[in-house]
């Protein structure tokens, strides 16, 4: 087994970075086209732009999220899988402000593959919300694990509803995230705007800081289960913090931004609460360049859904990856180099 992958951070985290080990590269993945969304990667589209080819040269970037999120811990496994797994491939995880930007980075071909919430993703194939400027055609490896809507306030803050944030301090998360389009969401569902709270766009690990110095009153943030800096953030503070539930914004959302909102529930046991916790739920999406060779992505899906006991010892969101709704991306297109390795699997 070959040794070792690299995390790096990049974007607002700055440069800097974490090496567990070296690799020598073997060899490199044949370039050639991909998607059918226009790329230049190997058929010269015709179509409008598409994202940027990848570089390929076996070095593979994966956009992750903040370093106490899920996004990060399941990245650095799934880096670890696709350097031991697909020839001459060394992967690393950067941790990034998570969706959108991810989004960004892949189409422009600075990162290979992107972990996004899907309500981000649907906003970047459609060009809506912060896409408005620029469509991002990106196209699925996989549905993954789904995130929940976690929003913590601090039991002294008088915040019982979201309608309650009003003048006080939020943390809506990290600048371009898919929490922060959430966050946004969930204020607009309650006749709410950044401009009626203290807004605060601080990553995880700064915003449960901020709720443990109460420098802020409280956090919105997007994850899998559990979170670890939501673990923190619960442990350090007990009944000094309390979890919110979200009832009365599903319907809105749904209706207004599409079915990639779902309900669903915190389980009391993720973080040793005294109750399930109602909430929304949305689905996460690994993404690649549309212009990525078929045969790369073909390997890299391979390697993941060959390898999800591996990723589960990681953290157990990768228990929840299945093939059963692997193809359930819309209206994401599922890369043509993933769909074949998911027809033949039946």
């Amino acid at each position: 087994m070959r040794q070792g992958f690299i995390i790096r951070r990049r974007s607002g985290y700055g440069i800097a970075a974490l090496a567990a080990g070296a690799l020598v590269l073997s060899g490199c993945t044949e370039a050639g086209g991909g998607g059918s969304g226009g790329g230049s990667g190997g058929g010269g589209g015709e179509e409008e732009a598409g994202c940027a080819a990848p570089e390929e040269s076996g070095r593979l970037s994966i956009a992750t999220g903040n370093t106490t999120g899920v996004y990060y811990i399941l990245g650095g496994g799934l880096a670890q899988v696709l350097t031991d797994n697909v020839e001459g491939i060394e992967a690393t995880a950067e941790a990034t402000n998570a969706s959108a930007e991810n989004i960004r980075f892949v189409c422009a071909g600075d990162s290979d593959i992107g972990f996004t919430l899907a309500d981000t993703a649907a906003d970047a194939v459609n060009g809506a919300a912060s896409f408005e400027d620029a469509a991002q055609p990106v196209q699925a490896l996989a549905r993954i694990y789904s995130n929940y809507t976690q929003v913590f306030v601090r039991a002294d803050a008088g915040i019982e509803s979201i309608t309650d944030m009003a003048g006080k301090r939020v943390s809506t998360g990290s600048p371009n995230s898919g929490t922060e389009v959430i966050a946004l969401r969930l204020l607009e569902a309650n006749d709410l705007t950044p401009d009626d709270i203290e807004q605060q766009s601080l990553g995880l690990p700064e915003s449960v800081q901020g709720m443990k110095d109460g420098t802020i009153d409280a956090l919105v943030w997007s994850g899998g289960l559990p979170t670890g800096g939501i673990t923190d953030l619960v442990t350090s503070l007990g009944t000094d913090v309390t979890a919110l539930p979200l009832t009365d914004e599903l319907a809105f959302l749904q209706e207004t931004y599409g079915e990639a909102y779902t309900e669903g529930s915190i389980p009391a046991d993720a973080y040793g609460l005294d109750e399930d916790i109602p909430t929304v739920v949305v689905p996460n999406l690994l993404v690649v360049s549309d212009a990525m060779s078929e045969d790369l992505a073909y390997e890299i899906t391979k390697a993941i859904f060959e390898n999800l006991d591996t990723l589960a010892t990681v953290h157990p969101e990768a228990e929840n990856i299945s093939l059963d709704t692997a193809t359930e991306t819309e209206p994401v297109e599922v890369h043509p180099g993933a769909q074949r390795y998911f027809d033949e699997q039946g």
